[in-house]
């Protein structure tokens, strides 16, 4: 079975809490998980942000829409209790609650931000019918797709850049990442060197302590197995023991699988992950907004 929407959790989940007595939310998503016989993988499964599991959130948003329609209260941290109003429509045995049916409370109207029960709503937080995702999922999956598509723009472009520019962008992109100390530093380290396959070099640190051999090939081609092999062998040359291969295309899966027989190190980077790395370092990129997501601060409140 898929993961339930939040609004098909809406009714199995006020029947939880029919019995009158304290439920955590903790027990609550494990007896739905049992209820919907959600598989281990399904009740894993995350959101985006990789914070919290899909089946947590949209358990959490139906507790939160039964609690504003008055059906639920809290009455403890993290625990739900099912409130005289709830009793009430579980004894006319809906077959089903919805948003649409949670209308019917005043003050659902006013969590959704309106005062008028018979107007027809156009609900941007997820709440009307025609949406199954919570806001958490709705902004999350947004910003994944628009992070897609910058990330398939930002390797266009890498692509159609000259080679000296790819290199460039390399040393740019390690000394984000915490290696090679300063630009001037790992530019100097990184040129040609002309080490049978090595495309450059670079530190590992800003002491100096350790070096790592690159090499970085701006191509459309797969990169096979007797690639990464040829690599490993340079670095052998060289009595290097790591290594970066970067590529703009992507690599096959008997080179991903390659691992050398020796203690030697090789990190592989396709071109999806080179442009992943930009946006996460801010290297070719700029800001044009920002958000951030906040949730109440419950020890706050309850600090003496």
């Amino acid at each position: 079975m898929t993961i339930p929407t939040f609004q098909n959790i809406l009714l199995p989940l006020l029947k939880l809490a029919e019995d009158g007595h304290q439920h955590s939310l903790q027990d609550a998503m494990r007896d739905l998980a049992n209820y919907f016989k959600l598989t281990e993988q399904e009740s894993k499964d995350l959101l985006p942000s990789g914070k919290q599991t899909v089946f947590a959130n949209r358990v959490g948003w139906s507790r939160t829409h039964l609690k504003k329609a008055g059906l639920l209260e809290y009455p403890n941290r993290s625990f739900f209790q099912i409130t005289p109003l709830g009793i009430e429509l579980l004894e006319t045995k809906p077959s089903d609650i919805n948003t649409n049916l949670l209308k019917q409370y005043p003050q659902y109207l006013e969590f959704i931000g309106s005062t008028d029960k018979d107007t027809t709503l156009v609900i941007e937080s997820g709440c009307d019918t025609t949406v199954n995702q919570t806001p958490e999922e709705l902004l999350e999956y947004s910003y994944q797709e628009i992070r897609t598509t910058l990330a398939q723009e930002i390797l266009d472009k890498v692509k159609a850049c000259p080679p000296d520019f790819f290199e460039k962008l390399v040393v740019e992109l390690l000394v984000k990442m915490g290696y090679g100390g300063s630009i001037k530093e790992a530019g100097r380290a990184i040129g040609k060197t002309n080490d049978e396959g090595i495309d450059g070099i670079i530190k590992e640190d800003r002491l100096g302590l350790d070096a790592i051999y690159i090499q970085a090939k701006r191509w459309n081609d797969v990169v096979g197995r007797p690639e990464i092999q040829k690599f490993v062998g340079a670095l052998a040359g060289q009595g290097a023991k790591k290594g970066i291969f970067i590529t703009t295309s992507r690599f096959s899966e008997h080179a991903k699988d390659y691992s050398p027989k020796n203690d030697t190190k090789v990190v592989l980077i396709d071109g999806e992950e080179l442009a992943q790395y930009m946006i996460d370092f801010d290297l070719g990129v700029s800001v044009v907004s920002e958000y951030k997501l906040k949730k109440i601060d419950i020890d706050y409140f309850e600090a003496e």
